[in-house]
């Protein structure tokens, strides 16, 4: 087949999507990859993919500029004619099905990773808008979710029908790159990772360190993401400057390679209130033998076995969470045995093999 994998950065297709292309590389596919240009088309290309340029506003609003965009993806596909279109993030799920449907692409796969901020508290009117594009343009394509709540909203909302809808959880982790390793020496590290934004769970991070070392409890607290200037909900980059100047956190800034990242901690924590799909990071830490602490919502809830290989909180509750990140700090041998049962966990459920083989399955079957 000729497939087109398209997404909103050339990041997102590197770090969570380069497996499936080169799975479907090997077994003699032509792939196109298709995203807005940046510093990762370079190592795309030299692992030899044919990669396009396709501007995508991501934050855009105007109506004149998505309809734009959608005649010029309606012409790229016109001109590929591939056999299968396979999209990711909402843009390119609404943009995509849409321009493939008009272009006579017959065979579309949508990926959609979390229902995000469309589906927050207090968005009425984005959310309407959001799953009015949904109704229109996921017609007669295959979809996949990463949990079954975000599929029970597309089900009940009549978004799609059910025998378009498929439960595959997490884009995979490669359990070779991602492995146990020792935790550093000294204190333990807490680190938090991802877009900078308070549902992410950020303020209750920064007050639960900040009640953990007012107790003299000694242990380190790591940020590591950067801001997000153009949305709302970002933790303003002074805010940063602020908690380091207090000696409550430490901000590591942006980094894509998690592989590294990880092992220098002792414990991720995600706190996180925003609508995820089910979120790498729990996921890479359970293939890096470490335990995490992260919020009893849809996503998470696939990843954490409270009690087994981390602990899960509700939404909001800093004391819940400050009392979970201290059990783990005072109890090296506990996040060891919680570390262990993480990996055993990524390996049956989470690995990308299996990720890539269930993918094909719906490939086969649309």
């Amino acid at each position: 087949m000729k497939v087109i994998l398209f997404a909103n950065t050339d990041w997102y297709i590197y770090n969570y999507r380069l497996p499936l292309a080169q799975a479907l590389r090997a077994r003699g596919d032509d792939v196109l990859l298709l995203s807005p240009p940046g510093r990762y088309v370079e190592l795309l290309q030299k692992d030899g993919f044919h990669w396009e340029s396709f501007e995508l506003a991501r934050k855009g609003t105007n109506p004149f500029v998505e309809l734009a965009t959608i005649f010029q993806l309606w012409q790229l596909l016109q001109r590929e004619k591939p056999d299968l279109l396979h999209n990711f993030t909402i843009k390119p799920v609404l943009y995509g099905s849409l321009a493939a449907r008009m272009a006579g692409t017959k065979n579309i796969v949508n990926a959609v990773p979390g229902l995000g901020f469309a589906f927050s508290d207090g968005q009425f009117l984005l959310r309407t808008i959001v799953t009015t594009l949904y109704r229109l343009s996921l017609r007669n394509t295959k979809v996949i979710f990463q949990n079954p709540e975000d599929r029970d909203v597309f089900l009940e909302n009549r978004l799609i029908a059910t025998n378009q809808a498929h439960l595959i959880p997490s884009s995979g982790v490669d359990v070779d790159v991602f492995r146990p390793s020792p935790e550093p020496a000294g204190e333990a590290v807490v680190m938090l990772a991802g877009r900078l934004l308070r549902s992410k769970g950020i303020p209750e991070f920064v007050e639960a360190a900040r009640r953990i070392r007012g107790e003299g409890i000694q242990a380190r607290f790591v940020i590591v993401g950067e801001p997000y200037p153009d949305n709302p909900d970002s933790i303003h980059p002074q805010e940063l400057v602020d908690w380091q100047a207090e000696t409550v956190i430490e901000a590591w800034g942006w980094h894509d390679d998690m592989a590294e990242i990880i092992p220098k901690t002792s414990i991720i924590c995600l706190p996180t209130t925003y609508k995820e799909g089910l979120p790498r990071l729990l996921v890479e830490a359970g293939a890096c033998g470490r335990p995490v602490v992260a919020t009893d919502i849809p996503g998470c809830r696939l990843v954490v076995r409270n009690g087994e290989n981390g602990q899960m909180i509700p939404p909001g509750d800093v004391d819940a969470l400050t009392l979970a990140l201290k059990t783990l700090i005072l109890d090296p041998e506990l996040r060891k045995k919680m570390g262990a049962r993480g990996r055993e966990i990524v390996e049956q459920e989470f690995s990308v093999n299996r990720v890539i083989s269930r993918t094909l399955d719906v490939y086969n079957q649309a």
